[in-house]
């Protein structure tokens, strides 16, 4: 199933299309600071296990980062 991902095409190769199993591939698993939206919608981050993908959706994942 293609998901576009921060403008890139990605494959997602689960069996079942949530975006617990995107961000597994994606090696997210562990990370934290990191908020995630779906066409433009911010997704809670108690739903992200069991959020079912759909084909050709826009996730964008945004990273908290430090500065000054």
């Amino acid at each position: 199933m293609l998901i576009i991902v921060n403008n890139q095409s990605v494959d997602l190769t689960a069996d079942t299309p949530t975006l617990g199993n995107l961000l597994q591939q994606l090696q997210f698993g562990d990370k934290k600071g990191f908020a995630i939206a779906i066409q433009d919608q911010i997704v809670p981050k108690s739903t992200w296990p069991t959020y079912t993908l759909q084909e050709n959706d826009k996730v964008t994942i945004i990273q908290a980062t430090q500065g000054g």
